[in-house]
C-alpha cells in the first residue's frame, strides 16, 4: 500500500474528509508536497508554529538537548535545566503573581490540569466558562467547550459545568460563591476571533474578585505574540489567576503549561501528594526548542510584527464582495464568506493556488488567517494575491 492508502487505512482519522496532503518538508511558511507543488501554511498548525516550520535556532537547541538527554524520570522528580531555564524565562514575562509553572504536554492537558487546580484552590466545584468557548477535547476539558454538538455524544461528561453568554454581564450574577474558577478566552478562536468586550472584562473581574472566584485565562490559541502582544491579557488591565498556554510555546514540539501563583500551585502537592502528575509533561527537548522559541519571538520583533502584517491581510481584504465581515487580534483573523454555500468552492480554489486555509469549528462560513509570525512582508502580498484570486471566483 502507499502512504496515503496506509493512513485512511489505519491511522485513526477525527473525520471522513481530512486535507490528506502528503508533506515532506517544512520550512519557514511553506509546506512541500510529495507531488511538487509548494504551499503557504496560512493557519500555522492551527496557531502552532508561530516562529515558522523548522526556525534555526530551534533546531539548535533541539539538536544541543539530543546529545544531552532525552526523558530522565517522571516531570517534578528531578532538576532538568530546560524545564528550569524555561520556567524562569516565561515567568520574567510575566506579572509578579504568576511565579509558577506547571509543564504537561498539551493544551487539553494544561485546561485540565489548571481546573484541577482551581478546585482544589477553593475547595469548590463549579465551573464556568462561556457559549462557543473551545479548551480542548479530553473529557474534562470537553465539559467546558461552549458547543452542544461537540459534546453530546460523550456524556456524561463532568457535573457542576455551566455556560453563560460571552460578553453578556447581565449573565455574571450566575458566578457565585459556589464557583470554582471561569475558564475564559480573551479572544474566542473558534467563535471567528471574537474579542472580550472590556466593560465585559471588569465586570467579569469585579463578580469574580467580590466572591473569591480565579480566573482562569486561556491562551493555548492567541499567546505567544498571536494578538501583537505576548500574552492576550496584555491588552487590558487585567492579570489572570491562572494562565495556560501550550500550542506554540513548544515553537513545534509538543508542550503546554498552566501557570499561577507559588502559593496556589502548592496546593498540588498534598491533601492527596501527587495531586496532578504527568509523565511526559515538559519534555527536556520540547522545553529546549520552547526557549528557544521565546528568544526567536523576541529578538526578531515578531510581537509588533504580528501586528502590521495582520493590518495589511485586513486592509487587503476588506470590500471584497464576496466577503462580509473580517475580525482581527494581531495576526489572529477570521474572514466571514458572503455565502455559505461558497466554503468548499473557496476551500478548492485556495488549495489549488497553493494556499493552507481551514475554518472555525464555531462558524462554519468563516476561514481563519494565522500564518507563522515569520511572514514578511512580500510573502504577505503575495498570500493576499492568492486569497483575492481565490475569492474571485466564488458566487458573488
Amino acid at each position: 500500500m502507499t502512504e496515503r492508502e496506509i493512513f485512511f487505512r489505519h491511522l485513526g482519522l477525527p473525520s471522513h474528509s481530512p486535507m490528506a496532503l502528503e508533506i515532506v518538508k517544512a520550512e519557514g511558511i511553506y509546506l512541500y508536497a510529495r507531488s511538487g507543488e509548494r504551499y503557504m501554511d496560512l493557519v500555522s498548525g492551527i496557531a502552532v508554529s508561530n516562529t515558522g516550520h523548522r526556525h534555526p535556532k530551534v533546531l539548535d537547541a533541539i539538536r544541543d538537548q539530543l546529545e544531552r538527554y532525552l526523558h530522565l524520570n517522571v516531570y517534578g522528580e528531578f532538576v532538568q535545566s530546560p524545564q528550569v531555564r524555561l520556567a524562569e524565562r516565561i515567568t520574567g514575562l510575566l506579572p509578579g503573581k504568576l511565579d509558577s509553572v506547571y509543564f504537561v504536554n498539551s493544551g487539553s492537558e494544561a485546561i485540565e490540569g489548571a481546573m484541577k487546580l482551581a478546585k482544589r484552590f477553593t475547595g469548590r466545584t463549579e465551573i464556568i466558562s462561556f457559549n462557543d468557548s473551545y479548551h480542548g477535547s479530553t473529557q474534562g476539558s470537553l465539559s467546558i467547550v461552549g458547543n452542544e454538538t461537540l459534546k453530546n455524544a460523550f456524556r456524561p461528561l463532568l457535573p457542576d459545568v455551566r455556560q453563560i453568554e460571552f460578553n453578556n454581564f447581565c449573565h455574571l450574577e450566575k458566578i457565585t460563591t459556589r464557583t470554582a474558577c471561569v475558564v475564559i478566552e480573551l479572544v474566542q478562536a473558534e467563535a471567528g476571533i471574537i474579542p472580550v468586550e472590556d466593560y465585559f472584562l471588569h465586570q467579569l473581574m469585579k463578580r469574580c474578585r467580590n466572591n473569591g472566584v480565579p480566573i482562569i485565562v486561556d491562551d493555548v490559541q492567541m499567546g505567544m505574540g498571536r494578538t501583537g502582544k505576548f500574552f492576550s491579557f496584555e491588552h487590558y488591565d487585567f492579570v489572570p489567576d491562572i494562565l495556560v498556554l501550550a500550542k506554540a510555546l513548544g515553537a513545534g514540539l509538543p508542550l503546554g503549561a498552566f501557570i499561577a501563583s507559588k502559593n496556589m500551585m502548592d496546593t498540588l502537592a498534598f491533601n492527596p501528594e501527587l495531586g496532578h502528575i504527568t509523565t511526559f509533561g515538559g519534555h527536556p527537548v520540547s522545553c529546549a526548542a520552547a526557549l528557544a522559541g521565546i528568544e526567536v519571538i523576541l529578538s526578531e520583533g515578531l510581537v509588533p510584527a504580528a501586528e502590521t502584517h495582520g493590518r495589511m491581510f485586513e486592509e487587503k481584504l476588506e470590500g471584497h464582495p464576496a466577503i462580509s465581515e473580517i475580525r482581527r487580534a494581531g495576526l489572529a483573523i477570521g474572514v466571514d464568506l458572503a455565502r455559505t454555500e461558497n466554503r468548499a468552492r473557496f476551500m478548492k480554489a485556495a488549495l489549488d493556488g497553493g494556499l493552507i486555509i481551514d475554518w472555525y469549528l464555531f462558524r462554519p462560513a468563516t476561514f481563519r488567517i494565522a500564518p507563522p509570525l515569520t511572514i514578511t512582508d512580500d510573502e504577505t502580498e503575495l498570500a493576499c494575491d492568492k486569497l483575492l484570486q481565490a475569492l474571485d471566483t466564488l458566487d458573488q
